[in-house]
């Protein structure tokens, strides 16, 4: 009829189908995988025009490839954002956008808990040519409307936070942030989109490591930047091409593409699992404390609501028995396997205090509210009763 309005495709529709047309020749149902490094110029004159960019088309991958800029815009178009670019990590996200955006003499201001990747890029790179670095609880927003300040050009959090699962309010923070001229920059990697998506609660950035549940079968590393037009090509052309050659390869975002197309089938089924696993260790003796948004004694329950979907597929605890009893606890697991990442079919399970955040001193986990005994598992797809009698075995052995 004239004038109705067309519905929006759902989430899981575009996942598979934005931004390809199957019927465009040779008409590949699957989009194909483009592995060629340079491109062709018809004349002297196109050439020109392309790298003075008053032409579309391509010039050399490490600033643009047609398989790469299919998964810009499908995951763009997921989490409700103007543009995206892909990395050939998550870390090459973080590293590429940060350098494009502060200059020395700027702050940056972050969460206590992140990512130990990103914490060492910020406090033992970026520190390191002139850029200040300042970790406060975000948890509060108060905390950040008392520290922020002329210099601060970026704010910078994890909702969940890795690995303990702390959220911060997206809404509250991009409020105040914003009224100080500050961008905000949400690692969105344990959510997806399809559990939450920052932009639409005010984020200016979200990066991601697509290596974890957007890709989803462990199998390659890639990471994803979304966010406005204009700066994306700023870290585009000055970012990646000159800062990071954090280029992802056509082969690996053919993979991530392929795994877009399951990727709210397999959150259902993280949740569905990480719920089993919180509450039995929430009633286990041996277990001091369970992270997990979906339990109603998490102390964040009502912002969990808000602002996710559902829970998520990632479960923190802390053991009785400090560092010995999570060592004892991840030796002891059969099914679920000891590895670092997450978001992959098969479960696993890592210790922090001995893993990812081992190079941190005692002093310094204690201050960004890692425990000694804190275990992180990240649910797989596994059947949820095969999960439970391991990780029940395994707490025997704590």
């Amino acid at each position: 009829m004239s004038g109705e309005k067309t519905r929006r495709p759902g989430f899981s529709t575009r996942a598979i189908h934005h931004a390809y047309d199957p019927y465009s020749p040779p008409g590949s149902l699957t989009p194909p995988v483009y592995m060629s490094s340079t491109y062709t110029f018809p004349t002297v004159e196109d050439g020109a025009a392309r790298f003075a960019g008053e032409q579309p088309g391509y010039v050399y991958s490490r600033v643009g490839n047609p398989t790469t800029v299919l998964l810009e815009r499908r995951i763009a178009d997921l989490e409700g954002g103007e543009a995206g670019l892909v990395t050939a990590s998550g870390q090459g996200a973080t590293t590429s956008l940060l350098w494009t955006l502060l200059k020395p003499g700027d702050e940056v201001i972050a969460d206590k808990t992140l990512y130990g990747c990103t914490f060492g890029f910020l406090n033992h790179g970026l520190a390191k040519f002139g850029v200040r670095i300042t970790h406060l609880d975000m948890t509060d927003p108060r905390n950040l409307a008392a520290a922020i300040g002329p210099t601060t050009r970026i704010v910078f959090f994890e909702s969940p936070a890795n690995p303990n699962m702390r959220l911060v309010d997206i809404a509250a923070i991009a409020e105040i942030a914003h009224r100080h001229g500050a961008r905000v920059v949400v690692d969105n990697t344990y959510c997806t989109p399809f559990l939450q998506r920052p932009l639409e609660l005010g984020a200016d950035f979200v990066v991601h490591s697509a290596t974890k549940y957007l890709g989803g079968h462990g199998d390659l590393l890639a990471g994803a930047i979304v966010g406005p037009r204009d700066v994306l090509d700023q870290v585009r052309f000055y970012g990646i091409k000159d800062m990071t050659g954090a280029v992802l390869s056509s082969q690996d975002a053919y993979l991530v593409l392929r795994g877009l197309k399951t990727l709210s089938l397999r959150m259902a089924r993280h949740c569905d699992n990480a719920q089993g696993i919180a509450e039995l260790l929430a009633e286990h003796p041996k277990v001091e404390v369970v992270h997990y948004p979906g339990l109603d004694s998490f102390p964040q329950r009502e912002l969990a609501r808000r602002q996710m979907l559902r829970p998520g597929g990632m479960v923190a605890c802390e053991l009785k028995g400090g560092i010995d009893a999570g060592r004892r606890f991840m030796n002891a697991l059969r099914l679920v396997t000891r590895a670092v990442s997450l978001g992959d079919a098969e479960s696993l399970a890592q210790h922090p205090a001995s893993m990812t955040h081992s190079f941190y001193t005692p002093e310094e986990r204690r201050a960004h509210l890692i425990s000694e005994g804190l275990v992180r598992v990240s649910a797989g797809l596994e059947d949820t009763d095969d999960l439970l009698d391991d990780l029940r075995q395994a707490l025997e052995a704590a």
